[in-house]
């Protein structure tokens, strides 16, 4: 691993590192020139440099994961899961380390980086112990001297794609589950995130994987690499497919993979409710709303998007929490820890979020707090910092909104919330259906008719009572329906179902063809006289 003096100005950041794609269980360089990996924080900070891949480099990790799986997927699943439980040691000896690299490429606060870093090595730990316990099912035959097991088979290569947000969650989900079946890996990171995929990967070395068991190269999803990638799945690079990031482009992933019958896993975009009924504690639903809507910065896609109110509180809570964005403390969190959260992760975020503020104005909502950048101008004693090497959003909050207009239903990535008056349980359930995507849905109440009510007809594939619509834990699945995914799961034991597929062992002892259904008598009983009920 190699470093580079950062820029005079951001010594205190640390320093830059020189980074490597992963191919074969070798460090090389791509085809393509070298790409400078920005900090959102402080565009002045290089993180760290890296080769971009081209499609011959995209052809020579496909190769070496497809030759790496055959002895790969021979090895016992215990032994794989020591190997994630060696890679989960690495990642805890350094989980500090780990999160200041976080907050410089992503902008999340420390707490927040910190706690992505524990996410990963809870994954790990959850995974190690599925070594041992990679089950399948012993079943009884309908005729004598036969055995019926099922086992789990390893598929063969994982085509994987993460986005920017959770640079280290996203794919240690993915990649563990998959290795640990058996499979082998070719993963592009994003490109806005290459140094922590890079140290992932160094943390697989440290490890001992075997070479080519994962395979990391880098570059733009909408340069070379990722139209290669896409291209991969119709080359045959891929026997299975894990992409997280936009709708629109989760379809092309999906129409690619069903021509090819490939079974993709798509966790996709997110319009999350928050409701919100009069027998709630305001106190735990404003906290709930405050870090769901606001929580890096309102890019996560299990962020709060539209909180729907009853009519009969939404002023008290209105005012709770606009009095918690006045206080609440913003800013560059290399500087200042302490703040809520910090900047847009890149330029096409922030131009994305920036439209948003015309679409709601011409849906007529109400803009109650928001609508700018901050800048030197117009920051306050709130705003900490340095921020004028950064896309810094205020906190955006809209009012009057409603299912018929876009602001409701288009996914937005930033910080901005909706909120929307209802009169009834039954309408507030309707506006948190009312959108065609189903990632999370949240609930504040305590009335147990209306939570077992929201529980059974949400149409998400994850669901929160009192609680907000982030923080979901790693051994549940993970996942949505509807425009936010295919139904996959990821997390868990239900990550496995992805990462395989069953085998039926049909062992039969006899001397000859036996056929089942055709050679059963299921009509075999004995014989006595008929009972006559109808003397009673």
């Amino acid at each position: 691993m190699y470093l580079k003096p950062n820029h005079p100005a951001m010594a205190h950041a640390g320093k830059t590192l020189i980074g490597f794609n992963w191919i074969a269980g070798k460090e090389m360089e791509g085809d393509l020139p070298s790409f400078d990996a920005k900090s959102p924080v402080d565009s002045r900070d290089t993180v760290g440099i890296f080769p971009e891949c081209g499609e011959r480099d995209l052809e020579k990790a496909s190769k070496a994961a497809s030759e790496a799986f055959r002895t790969w997927k021979r090895l016992p699943a215990p032994v794989r899961g020591a190997h994630i439980g060696r890679i989960c040691e690495t990642l805890a000896a350094n989980k500090e380390k780990l999160a200041k690299v976080i907050t410089r490429e992503t902008g999340k606060p420390p707490r927040e980086a910190l706690g992505e870093v524990q996410e990963a090595i809870d994954i790990c730990h959850f995974y190690r112990g599925e070594g041992r316990r990679l089950q399948g099912q012993t079943v009884h035959s309908e005729l004598q001297d036969r055995s019926l097991a099922t086992h789990r088979r390893p598929v063969g290569v994982f085509g994987v794609i993460t986005p920017c947000v959770f640079p280290l969650v996203v794919p240690v989900m993915k990649i563990l589950p998959a290795i640990l079946c058996g499979n082998t890996v070719v993963w592009k990171p994003s490109s806005r995130t290459p140094s922590v995929a890079y140290l992932l990967g160094r943390a697989m070395m440290d490890a001992g994987l075997p070479g080519g068991v994962v395979n990391i190269v880098n570059g733009k999803g909408r340069g070379v690499l990722g139209k290669a990638f896409l291209e991969g799945i119709d080359k045959g690079y891929f026997q299975r497919f894990s992409f997280t990031g936009s709708t629109e482009l989760g379809r092309q992933v999906g129409e690619r993979c069903g021509r090819n019958l490939i079974q993709p896993s798509l966790s996709l975009g997110a319009k999350n409710p928050l409701v919100i009924m009069p027998d709630a504690s305001l106190d735990q639903a404003l906290e709930g709303a405050l870090f769901g809507a606001f929580g890096s910065a309102g890019q996560r896609c299990t962020s709060v998007a539209n909180i729907i109110v009853h009519r009969d509180i939404l002023p008290a809570f209105r005012e709770r929490f606009l009095g918690a964005l006045d206080r609440m403390p913003v800013g560059n969190p290399v500087t200042n820890p302490e703040v809520f959260f910090g900047p847009m992760i890149g330029p096409r975020l922030a131009d994305a979020f920036e439209a948003h503020w015309e679409t709601g104005r011409k849906d007529g909502a109400r803009l109650l707090a928001g609508g700018q950048r901050w800048t030197q101008e117009n920051r306050n004693d709130r705003v900490l910092g340095e921020i004028t090497k950064g896309a810094y959003m205020q906190p955006c909050v809209w009012d009057g909104v409603t299912p018929d207009m876009a602001l409701f239903q288009q996914e937005i990535l930033g910080p901005t919330v909706n909120l929307s008056a209802v009169d009834s349980f039954d309408q507030a359930l309707a506006y948190a259906n009312g959108t065609p995507y189903g990632l999370c849905g949240a609930i504040y109440t305590q009335d147990r008719r209306w939570i077992d009510q929201f529980c059974r007809e949400i149409k998400a594939g994850m669901a929160s009572v009192n609680n907000s619509t982030v923080g979901s834990e790693v051994h549940l699945p993970f996942g949505g329906n509807g425009w936010s995914g295919n139904g996959a799961r990821e997390g868990g034991a239900w990550a496995l179902d992805a990462c395989t597929s069953w085998q039926a062992i049909n062992e039969d002892v006899g001397s000859k063809l036996r056929l089942a259904q055709i050679e059963t008598d299921y009509g075999k009983q004995a014989h006595y006289d008929v009972t006559k009920w109808d003397l009673l």
